[in-house]
């Protein structure tokens, strides 16, 4: 996931004017040695607690405060022979790039935290890299999907930024894989949003890698309420699935008009769908036949005690079942606490460093191995909606 709002280049420059950093801003200055914990480690949380992408923000928040509470149950995170507890700093960067570059200048400043967990969305996340940058502090983003978020204009790796979910490339290409081989659709229709690169993107991979015929690409911005005309115009042609790389608001919507029209083909989505609002909007009747693909599902561990003891002790704090998104965020911190304790450090630089080679970390979303450009390879599924509930996931490699 995760490109919410307005245009990339326009949040880019936003953040950049209003941070203050637009001199040198792709490096950590040298003079700058990071944060160092006190007492507690000062972990902040950026993230979209309320606007547009709220709903993917308070269940990554849920999911970052269930690993804090763990690992201060256990006595903290070790660090010299002695463990130090963890001390959440939580922002809300209101689905706004600049607010999300505000609330990364406090978060390392004023809070003196020595790593973030955040932005959700690209946009937001990509606005906070300037001042992350420049006090040499790392952030983790559980769910930017962008295939340039890690890295600056020029290709080269952001020193200090790092996510926790695979690529929309590689997203896309599972899609256009599934919808070909396993649903043994050989024509396919594309609704996509056209309002962020998030909904290009994917489609764009999907194009690149579905082996059959896509018959036509219709596209929508988000906010849009109305899809008949657009579904009418797909309703004409002769397909076997439909591709809606989007999010929950406007996908749920497109899925209750599209059965409501008579379109019965399977509907193949993005991790963008992944949260329980999307059967809400769309209609728990309608919710049949419907797929996305997800970094993370219950359904393909049952087997996994980790991953069980996870959902059961999200159950018992939150009194709903995990999401995805939670998920995510809840690797993100351990893989920050992998991170400190593997260089023995509670420096930021170091942080970082040992984000940078994190490998084999064994989360709850699969084990975990940092590439050189900072994004995780890890596996992959495909979940199922049934009347509106995930009846069965695929897992595939």
């Amino acid at each position: 996931m995760m490109k919410k709002g307005t245009k990339r280049i326009m949040g880019i420059m936003a953040a950049i004017l209003l941070s203050g950093t637009l001199a040198g801003c792709g490096n950590a200055s040298s003079s700058n040695k990071g944060n160092e914990a006190g007492k507690t480690i000062k972990i902040g949380v950026n993230m979209e607690l309320s606007g547009s992408a709220a709903a993917y923000g308070n269940a990554q928040k849920q999911g970052i405060q269930l690993a804090v509470d763990q690992i201060n149950q256990k006595g903290g995170i070790k660090v010299d022979g002695k463990k130090k507890k963890v001390q959440l700093v939580v922002r809300d960067n209101k689905t706004n790039s600049s607010e999300a570059t505000s609330v990364a200048a406090k978060l390392v400043n004023n809070d003196k935290v020595v790593a973030v967990v955040g932005p959700a969305t690209t946009n937001a996340g990509t606005a906070a890299i300037p001042n992350m940058t420049k006090a040499a502090v790392p952030q983790v983003s559980p769910s930017a999907t962008d295939p340039n978020y890690t890295l600056d204009k020029d290709g080269k790796v952001q020193p200090y930024v790092f996510r926790a979910c695979y690529q929309n490339n590689f997203q896309g290409k599972t899609g256009a894989s599934f919808t070909e081989n396993n649903l043994h659709a050989k024509r396919a229709v594309i609704l996509a949003d056209k309002s962020s690169d998030y909904g290009t993107g994917l489609t764009e991979a999907f194009k690149k890698n579905y082996k059959g015929k896509v018959v036509m690409t219709q596209y929508f911005q988000e906010g849009d309420k109305d899809f008949n005309a657009a579904l009418t115009q797909l309703k004409s042609k002769k397909f076997d699935a439909i591709y809606v790389p989007g999010y929950y608001s406007e996908i749920g919507l497109i899925i209750k008009q599209a059965r409501q029209m008579g379109i019965k083909q399977p509907i193949v989505g993005t991790d963008g769908m992944a949260d329980p609002k999307l059967a809400q909007i769309a209609g728990n009747k309608n919710a049949n036949n419907v797929y996305y693909t997800t970094p993370f599902s219950a359904k393909t561990a049952t087997d996994d005690t980790q991953v069980q003891n996870f959902m059961l002790a999200f159950k018992n704090k939150f009194h709903t079942t995990a999401p995805t998104f939670s998920a995510l965020s809840y690797d993100s911190v351990y893989m920050i606490k992998q991170a400190i304790e593997k260089e023995n450090s509670t420096n930021s630089v170091k942080i970082a460093t040992g984000l940078a080679h994190l490998k084999n970390f064994n989360g709850v979303t699969g084990k975990t191995t940092i590439d050189k450009e900072h994004n995780p390879q890890k596996p992959i599924a495909v979940e199922q909606l049934t009347d509106g509930k995930v009846t069965k996931a695929y897992a595939i490699k």
